[in-house]
């Protein structure tokens, strides 16, 4: 909650943090269809029929925080791969900016873009300077909100979802089902 407070006390009396905290874990998941760094689009919707999705928010291609994001998650992918998960960064950069960023890092994983923000406000993880807060959401196969982090920690991204995906009881590749909805 500090921390929250923290970021909102920098964004000039809070007007890039009115909307933290409105989607939350038990609400439904807004579906989307985004294009990804691998030259595919991908879908919500699709996805939660080979398991639950995780999807992570960063505010901006190839800045310091995002780049430490995006090596962790490239280097500590094989965890999170332990698990039957789709997991995606996603921003409101371009294709093309996302799938530089993605080809610099040798990113193993899709980076989506949601270029007309549409998503990123369904999600409600815009910050009032046009890109949006670090946030990651972990969606079950029914369609439902298991978990939100609002306090990602860049250098520890991966760790931090192998951990959430623990505690979520997500199956891993090759053993059964934990339970419907993950």
């Amino acid at each position: 909650m500090k921390k929250i407070l923290a970021v909102c006390a920098l964004a000039f009396a809070g007007a890039a943090c009115a909307a933290v905290g409105s989607l939350d874990v038990g609400s439904p998941a807004p579906d989307w269809t985004l294009p990804g760094s691998d030259g595919n689009d991908h879908s919500l919707s699709e996805l939660l029929k080979d398991g639950p999705v995780v999807l992570a928010w960063f505010p901006k291609a190839d800045t310091p925080g995002c780049t430490r994001e995006c090596k962790s998650l490239t280097e500590n992918g094989d965890r999170i791969r332990e698990f039957k998960v789709s997991y995606f960064m996603a921003s409101v950069d371009s294709v093309e900016d996302n799938t530089a960023f993605s080809n610099k890092y040798g990113a193993d994983f899709p980076i989506l873009s949601d270029e007309t923000k549409e998503v990123a406000e369904a999600y409600q993880v815009m910050s009032s300077f046009g890109f949006t807060r670090r946030e990651t959401f972990y969606i079950g196969t029914d369609g439902m909100i298991l978990a939100v982090d609002r306090e990602v920690n860049a250098d520890t991204a991966a760790e931090d979802i192998v951990a959430m995906l623990e505690s979520l009881s997500v199956a891993k590749r090759g053993a059964p089902v934990s339970s419907p909805g993950r």
